[in-house]
């Protein structure tokens, strides 16, 4: 660097302001990178005491145990609950599965815990998400008036999700995360002790009918679901926001409706 390009003391005390130094130690200039030993007393300092700030708590979503674990505890807390009020209070306190801590509250169920047919999805949407009551948006809306179609509503019907909390941005639940809540929602069922179930779309069907087939091939098919002490008579069948994005299957739909209709009038004949 000749003198005519070397900064002047100015420019070198702006670039030091910049830098962010804005006052000397010392006269002399402290090589840090020297052995400690040699550097004068005067010239090293202290170095700052770490500490964790006490008011900064874990990431809410690290609170849930191993996927194994937390399965283990949802079946023996699941099978502990004698009423679908204990056991709405377990999923209240049940910290096992991460969905918990993303959503703003549970959606447990909607209607009528006596009746004879029961209809599940596979997890809330944001406005389920919101209200706290499963089928509450569009998809809901469709579901209520089709079921209406054969003279049921929400007085005679119960509806719940397998997932009670709402994955987060929609996306679909982990295989880790439905085996966390299966328990829950088998239970459920035993509880409400419908004669018809009724599981709405491919999830739902795949999961609780233990079969690995798609919608296309399950929907309109009995089958037979057990409870551990009864067995259920169980039909597949679209789910209403499939039927929105694809409202040609409506008439499938329909024809399951039927179907479910059928089966609930001959159950009552017996």
């Amino acid at each position: 660097m000749t003198p005519d390009s070397a900064p002047t003391a100015r420019q070198l005390l702006a670039f030091y302001l910049e830098a962010g130094v804005d006052c000397a130690l010392t006269d002399e200039p402290a090589n840090r990178l020297s052995d400690p030993g040699l550097i004068p007393a005067a010239t090293m300092l202290p170095e700052p005491v770490k500490t964790m700030p006490a008011a900064i708590p874990a990431p809410r979503g690290e609170a849930a145990p191993p996927p194994e674990v937390a399965i283990m505890a949802a079946r023996e807390a699941a099978r502990t609950a004698p009423s679908l009020e204990a056991l709405r209070a377990l999923l209240e306190k049940f910290d096992g599965c991460a969905l918990k801590f993303t959503a703003t509250r549970l959606v447990f169920a909607d209607g009528n815990p006596q009746a004879r047919i029961m209809f599940v999805g596979e997890a809330p949407g944001r406005e389920e998400d919101i209200e706290g009551l499963p089928f509450v948006g569009r998809s809901g809306k469709l579901l209520d008036r089709m079921i209406a179609a054969i003279g049921l509503n929400r007085g005679n019907a119960y509806i719940a999700n397998v997932i009670p909390w709402r994955p987060p941005g929609n996306r679909t639940p982990t295989p880790q995360e439905t085996q966390i809540c299966l328990p829950f929602i088998q239970r459920q069922i035993e509880l409400v002790n419908p004669d018809v179930l009724v599981t709405l779309g491919n999830p739902s069907t795949q999961t609780l009918l233990s079969t690995r087939e798609g919608i296309m091939k399950t929907r309109g098919r009995w089958f037979d679901y057990d409870t551990g002490t009864r067995t259920i008579r169980a039909l597949a069948t679209f789910h209403p926001a499939y039927l929105l994005r694809s409202p040609s299957y409506k008439r499938m739909a329909w024809q399951d409706l039927r179907s479910i209709a059928k089966a609930l009038e001959s159950a009552s004949s017996r």
